[in-house]
């Protein structure tokens, strides 16, 4: 895809991965925790797929191109939130963010499930796959898709410094509610400067407690 080739040719302005790429403690709570969140999700899938069927027939995963480490493409794994053929009508759809992502807070493609699963967070059980493959950690970075990174600018590839994650900055200050990709991109390298295990646990603890409040979702 020339999209992937553009992305893999720019990453080359990255230099180093950030040192919680390389951390190897780091890696080990992410193999652990994603064993953890694939039984949790295992137990859970059997009445989450029942209802995604009865609601909108159709596949039950959601498959999506994005950027992890250094540019480096990869499919993140979802429950299904939207509509079947959801990318080819996302044109009809205004885009209420600004900047490099697409947001819209109302959008008509987001079933009834859908948003039952995106409010709980439960749409995402599946990218504990994603961790245990070692594509995406338990905390990082937004994952960007590939339309995002071929229009960024030299300041934005920072963020790829590092793995994606489940949850970072940009989930317990606000999730759906951050409109402003600028504001994204402050908070993932806000993340790369404070960065610890300690700090890393800190924010699955504020994770666990935005889910449950249901803050920012949508």
């Amino acid at each position: 895809m020339a999209g992937e080739s553009l992305v893999l040719t720019r990453s080359h302005r990255l230099g180093v991965p950030h040192r919680s790429a390389t951390c190897k403690v780091k890696r080990l709570i992410d193999i652990l925790g994603a064993v953890v969140g694939l039984f949790l999700t295992a137990i859970l899938a059997i009445p989450i797929v029942i209802a995604i069927q009865i609601d909108d027939p159709g596949t039950i995963f959601y498959r999506q191109l994005r950027c992890g480490l250094r540019g480096k493409p990869f499919r993140i794994l979802k429950f299904r939130s939207m509509v079947v053929d959801a990318d080819r009508k996302q044109h009809l759809v205004q885009n209420q963010a600004k900047g490099h992502i697409f947001k819209n807070t109302n959008d008509p493609r987001i079933t009834r499930v859908g948003r039952f699963l995106r409010r709980t967070s439960l749409d995402e059980l599946p990218q504990f796959w994603n961790v245990l493959n070692g594509e995406m950690s338990l905390v990082g970075t937004r994952p960007p898709t590939l339309n995002e990174v071929q229009h960024y600018k030299p300041h934005h590839w920072q963020r790829l410094r590092t793995k994606p994650g489940m949850t970072g900055e940009w989930q317990v200050n606000g999730r759906s509610s951050v409109i402003d990709f600028e504001d994204i991109v402050s908070m993932d390298l806000t993340y790369q400067r404070k960065w610890s295990l300690v700090y890393d646990f800190k924010l699955i603890l504020k994770t666990i407690a935005v889910v449950l409040k249901k803050q920012g979702a949508c």
